[in-house]
């Protein structure tokens, strides 16, 4: 299954590599390419057997998933709990105030912080919680202003979102034939919307929990509590 994954991972880098984008977009980052090794590690060490629940995100964050090619990938969740290694390059254009330092990066994605932190807090270590669970993002590309301002993909012209959105599309059909989850949870209700759209003609459940932003009033108030009844609610887990 693993193997099945890095392929369309893969092929996925290429064909979003391919797609062109326009002002106010000024650089770009494909963690699938410059932080292939560490994804890599993360796909060939967590992405084996069949998953109840896959959770996804809309696309990697600036300290997160851009440094270390894991999604959600905040450093310390990403080299002291997942223990997951290899090199991260340098992307063809480097944003100067969005540097990539890879696993040196002194910087913490809070999203992935309380993202890893609940599935740590609650099943206690990595193999426990990746029985049954998986981890992705919808889109695997970083969107930057030329100010370094993020710039995420539901806000790109129609015209430059429409293909992105099918090889995204592809992709997660893709990786939903290969782990036959139950369930896929968006992190963010966007994530959960492409999701419905992809999968409606399965029987794959599609719900969605609060994304982890500080950005979110409502995420500053006990995230990972909020995120647990839900899922309880959903009977995803149990109470």
């Amino acid at each position: 299954m693993s193997e099945k994954l890095l392929k369309i991972a893969e092929q996925l880098a290429a064909h979003v590599e391919s797609l062109k984008f326009s002002l106010p977009i000024h650089t770009i980052y494909n963690p699938l390419v410059y932080a292939k090794a560490s994804h890599f590690d993360y796909l060939s060490k967590y992405g084996i057997g069949r998953k109840k629940v896959v959770f996804m995100g809309m696309n990697p964050g600036p300290w997160g998933m851009s440094q270390t090619g894991v999604p959600f990938g905040e450093i310390a969740a990403v080299k002291d709990w997942l223990k997951i290694a290899g090199e991260v390059k340098k992307p063809k254009k480097e944003h100067p105030k969005r540097k990539i330092e890879g696993f040196e990066c002194k910087k913490s994605e809070v999203s992935g912080r309380r993202l890893w932190g609940l599935f740590k807090d609650r099943f206690g270590k990595p193999d426990h919680f990746f029985k049954n669970h998986f981890v992705l993002n919808y889109c695997p590309l970083v969107f930057m202003e030329e100010s370094g301002r993020n710039f995420t993909p539901d806000k790109l012209p129609a015209g430059e979102q429409k293909p992105l959105m099918e090889y995204c599309d592809q992709h997660l059909k893709r990786v939903v034939e290969i782990l036959d989850p139950e369930w896929v949870v968006g992190v963010g209700k966007y994530a959960a919307v492409r999701a419905e759209s992809v999968l409606r003609n399965t029987d794959i459940k599609v719900d969605w929990v609060l994304h982890p932003s500080p950005a979110s009033p409502a995420a500053n108030r006990d995230w990972s509590g909020q995120a647990t009844q839900k899922l309880e609610a959903l009977g995803i887990w149990q109470k």
